[in-house]
């Protein structure tokens, strides 16, 4: 089975003010962020990983730079890595959003809800899994991938996986 490394990107601005910033441009590291993804890279350069990938959106990139630096490997776009689609709650207060009915409603049953707009849970769990068997069918059996994603795609990927240990 191939390993799966699966890394949050650093710390950024939105994140640390409970703002979700979902799909949208130019959210960047900030400096804690920017620490944080060379002493990952640091961490992680004694390991055998074979390939590396990444969420497309800048602070994902961001994160998997020194990464690719200390392994001597390129970074390779993953769009399937993407962030969930938030929709309508994109650029909105976390805070203000858990005062509404329907944020309890996700929060206690997510199965049965989505983000306004954007994509339900299911479909994300659906697009993540199949990412990550996609990454796994290119590689041999015990090779070693880092994936640089996305806190709530990588808690939705929980499931029933072929072919590979995370």
């Amino acid at each position: 089975m191939t390993i799966l490394l699966l890394i949050r990107h650093g710390e950024n601005d939105w994140a640390k003010r409970g703002v979700l910033a979902g799909r949208r441009p130019g959210v960047h590291l900030n400096e804690r962020g920017r620490k944080q993804a060379e002493e990952l890279g640091q961490a992680l350069r004694g390991l055998t990983v074979r390939a590396l990938y990444s969420s497309p959106l800048e602070r994902a990139m961001e994160t998997a730079a020194p990464l690719g630096k200390a392994l001597g490997l390129r970074v390779q776009r993953a769009p399937g890595l993407m962030e969930t689609d938030v929709g309508r709650w994109e650029g909105k207060s976390v805070r203000r959003l858990a005062l509404t009915k329907y944020w309890r409603i996700v929060q206690r049953s997510p199965s049965r809800a989505g983000h306004p707009g954007g994509e339900t849970f299911m479909e994300v769990q659906l697009r993540i899994v199949a990412a990550l068997e996609a990454i796994c069918a290119g590689h041999k059996p015990r090779d070693m991938v880092a994936c640089v994603l996305h806190s709530d795609p990588i808690k939705a990927r929980r499931g029933p996986l072929r072919g590979f240990a995370a």
